[in-house]
């Protein structure tokens, strides 16, 4: 297959590919990747979108580049700002909109080397942005056994179902949250992100510290407005994990134990996830770890609350009317080392089609006021054209709600953009997944804060090139800040 074209006078595919050889040789004491492993490095999960494997199938980079230093990524960012090269940051590819799919070739700058844990304390910790998530909970809990310390143990307040090979860059480029954001919110929410450093993409490149609220400007937007080197984040207590599944006979039961549970002041949680029929049977017929988990046909809540929590999980599963169909402590989850977590969020998506492949899925956010009758309203009204995959978590402003990742039964572009409207309607916001532009997806519209971002982190417009609608409107957005029609975020000077 040809791979497909994104016209672009600033990025001529032959001139990327003879100057991105160029820097490569140029810098020889860096590794990097032109054998057929570029191809693979190069994609994400973008396939899970009908759409979206259409429109992307075939990128590929020119070359991978995996620095290990700030001092390497400095000289490779430097040496394609000179030749005006395009540079896609990569975690592990573990997205799902095309975030890290180069779409005018050049170099994909992975930062999975560049990894290290810088410190911990208690309640933050800082890190290089290639660090996996599971290892950066390994280290901090591994400080925290050492003779004489009284740190305690900690753990990353929210890690998305891929969170053994997901990066905390990744996520904070290109994710949302995910398991904890029933307690902490998505990521943007106010002190889970306290700083970071980026640099600068030119010619002599500058790193930079941001502090929250600015750090927020390069967070979600697929790394196309800077380029983060290291984050501090907010940490959570490392309590041991009770797993359990609890299942029901009624959606309507279902649902409302889920949101009860979430809601609950007195339980220790950091789970809450609606698997409706027939969802558990697809899980099921994945998965035989999961085999005779569920009862076939039933409607499954799966969560991870604190050990000392039992009773009381016990205690609400019975008067919902909810059977517990599995338990793991967190003992029984470390020596198996497979974990509920991998069932959830877009491991759901990931697993269901692995049997059936005419699915999709979308993104959606409830209405915190109303959330249960909005997903009961939404089963009525579509069925099982529509299977539904709820996520308990707090809003940024801490409201007890539902995120969505429905499954869909895919027919047409068409009928897909029919099921979001019909959501919108029901007053269900919806992030499509289903596109690679920024604004077009969870954005919504042009955010010109992210844009003069842009323009002072990488002036040249060579950061994941073709996905930020608002670079074609920097000057319009500059002259209406200078004429006082639009304010923007203060950067530090630099």
């Amino acid at each position: 297959m040809n791979a497909p074209t994104f016209a672009d006078p600033d990025f001529d595919p032959a001139r990327v590919r003879e100057r991105t050889a160029a820097v490569v040789a140029a810098l020889p004491g860096v590794e990097w990747i032109t054998d057929n492993r570029v191809e693979r490095l190069s994609q994400d999960f973008y396939w899970f979108s009908p759409v979206l494997k259409r429109q992307l199938e075939g990128l590929r980079a020119d070359a991978v580049v995996r620095p290990r230093t700030e001092d390497e990524v400095r000289a490779v960012v430097g040496a394609c700002a000179r030749e005006r090269l395009p540079i896609t940051v990569r975690g592990s590819g573990t997205g799902n909109y095309g975030q890290c799919m180069p779409l005018h070739g050049g170099v994909i700058l992975d930062l999975s080397a560049y990894n290290r844990l810088l410190w911990t304390r208690p309640g933050v910790a800082r890190a290089q942005a290639g660090i996996r998530m599971i290892e950066m909970d390994r280290q901090m809990q591994a400080a925290a056994a050492e003779p004489g310390s009284t740190l305690g143990a900690w753990e990353l307040r929210c890690v998305p179902s891929t969170f053994r090979s997901a990066t905390l860059g990744g996520l904070y480029g290109g994710g949302f949250g995910g398991v904890g954001s029933i307690n902490f919110g998505p990521l943007a929410s106010t002190g889970n992100v306290h700083g970071v450093r980026a640099m600068t993409i030119e010619p002599e490149p500058q790193a930079v510290e941001l502090r929250a609220p600015q750090a927020l400007l390069l967070h979600h937007v697929y790394g196309t407005n800077g380029l983060v080197l290291e984050l501090e984040v907010g940490t959570a207590p490392a309590h041991p994990w009770l797993e359990a599944i609890v299942c029901f006979e009624a959606y309507e039961a279902a649902l409302e134990f889920g949101s009860a549970l979430a809601g609950a002041p007195g339980i220790v949680k950091k789970s809450v996830t609606l698997l409706a029929a027939p969802i558990p049977d697809l899980l099921m017929q994945a998965s035989p770890p999961l085999a005779g988990a569920m009862k076939s046909g039933t409607h499954a809540v799966f969560v991870l609350v604190a050990e000392f929590s039992e009773h009381g999980l016990q205690q609400m599963a019975a008067d919902f009317g909810g059977t517990v169909t599995l338990r793991k402590t967190a003992e029984e989850v470390r020596r198996s080392n497979r974990t509920l977590v991998e069932y959830t969020w877009n491991h759901t998506t990931l697993h269901a089609l692995k049997v059936d492949k005419g699915l999709t899925y979308i993104q959606s956010g409830f209405d915190p006021a109303r959330h249960v009758q909005q997903a009961k309203e939404l089963r009525r009204k579509l069925g099982d054209e529509v299977l539904v995959h709820l996520e308990f978590i707090r809003t940024k402003e801490g409201a007890m709600n539902c995120s969505g990742l429905q499954l869909i039964r895919y027919t047409t572009d068409a009928r897909l953009n029919e099921i979001m409207q019909i959501h919108r309607d029901h007053g269900v916001f919806i992030a499509n997944p289903h596109v690679y532009i920024v604004e077009d997806g969870k954005q919504g519209q042009v955010n010109p804060d992210v844009v003069a971002t842009k323009m002072r982190f990488d002036p040249l417009g060579l950061l994941n090139p073709g996905k930020l609608r608002g670079w074609g409107q920097r000057e319009q957005i500059m002259a209406d800040a200078a004429a006082g029609k639009v304010r923007l975020a203060t950067l530090p000077r630099f």
